[in-house]
């Protein structure tokens, strides 16, 4: 792929790519054993375990969580009231769109005390095998910890796109705004209003500056993490992107993720 020619020009050490075309075929660049920290990428992939869980009747979007008034949709949505770090509520639940991985760190413990299973065993289980994923053992932070090579990264990407283990009601959901009229800061981006989220992914909306291309569509969805790291989906283009690097993020992203992710977008324009 031409738009790969991009990330050679990235102030980053290492650094590995995969984008999945319209008729699904999965390109690859860079190291495709390294295994990266995914940062909050990992939040998705804890979305996914949780809304797996809600079909299987293990847990509900309904299900009571913390303060009073807070659900499990209120958490996978940032809406739950919780800071970024710490346990204590700085806020009524859908209010503000207050990003948090405390929601999250909620979120596999509940998940873990309703399952009576180890959150990441949980994961392992009801995502990572029956996608083909081969992981290194998880451990840490459900919202930030989670360890995958680009290969690997690309079979969660491609679930994204077109999910096999959620029904389609859980997936529309998942990616459609919740509480949309919720203003809120994108960590690194700045405050907007209003502040699109799924249940799980981000949804771009109208944002500006963002992470993602200004040529990806309004519905597209994704996550970004600290460590520099990204997935998006453009289901209008049908195209689908990650990123793995060992540099966080900062201005270098800003400068250079938009531009790659456009080349991209450029390349399956129709």
């Amino acid at each position: 792929m031409r738009a790969f020619e991009h990330i050679t020009t990235w102030p980053v050490d290492q650094v590995a790519a995969a984008v999945i075309d319209p008729r699904g075929e999965i390109h690859l660049h860079g190291d495709e054993s390294r295994v990266f920290r995914l940062a909050s990428v990992s939040k998705v992939i804890t979305a996914w375990a949780v809304l797996v869980a809600c079909e299987e009747g293990t847990v509900s979007l309904a299900d009571p969580i913390g303060q009073e008034g807070c659900t499990v949709r209120h958490l996978l949505a940032h809406a739950g009231g919780y800071p970024f770090e710490g346990t204590a509520p700085i806020g009524a639940p859908a209010v503000r769109r207050t990003y948090s991985n405390t929601g999250y760190e909620m979120l596999s413990n509940h998940l873990a005390d309703c399952s009576g299973m180890d959150f990441w065993d949980y994961v392992d289980g009801a995502v990572f095998e029956p996608l083909g994923i081969v992981a290194v053992p998880q451990s840490g932070s459900a919202a930030k910890d989670a360890r995958l090579d680009i290969v690997h990264l690309s079979l969660f990407l491609a679930e994204m796109r077109r999910p096999r283990l959620l029904a389609r009601d859980s997936f529309v959901e998942a990616v459609t705004p919740q509480f949309d009229e919720l203003d809120g800061i994108v960590p690194g981006l700045g405050k907007f209003d209003p502040c699109p989220w799924g249940l799980g992914p981000e949804i771009r909306g109208n944002k500006h500056p963002h992470w993602m291309s200004p040529h990806n569509s309004a519905v597209s969805y994704g996550h970004f993490g600290g460590s520099g790291t990204f997935v998006w989906v453009d289901p209008i283009t049908d195209v689908a992107c990650a990123v793995l690097a060992d540099r966080e993020f900062d201005e270098w992203a800003l400068a250079h993720w938009p531009e790659f992710s456009s080349a991209v977008l450029a390349e399956f324009a129709r």
